[in-house]
């Protein structure tokens, strides 16, 4: 029984969601049961998957906070 766990933080897909949509949320557990079906022959009743969102304050890289790795990098700095 495998679980995924997939991660997405909590923006939306267009500038006016702050979230992923229950849509959207469906379309990703349907397409992961999907690629654990293909490649690892995982009955669809047997996969869970489960949607971590975090806020955009939870989480950074290149060792700033994300708003502020965009930010920079939108200017060019990064």
């Amino acid at each position: 029984m495998p679980i995924v766990t997939v991660q997405v933080t909590r923006e939306g897909s267009a500038p006016d969601r702050n979230s992923v949509t229950a849509e959207e949320k469906a379309a990703i557990i349907a397409g992961v049961s999907q690629v654990m079906l293909d490649v690892l022959n995982k009955p669809l009743e047997s996969t869970y998957v489960v949607i971590e969102e975090f806020e955009l304050d939870n989480w950074g890289w290149g060792g700033l906070p994300t708003v502020q790795y965009r930010k920079t990098k939108a200017e060019g700095k990064a």
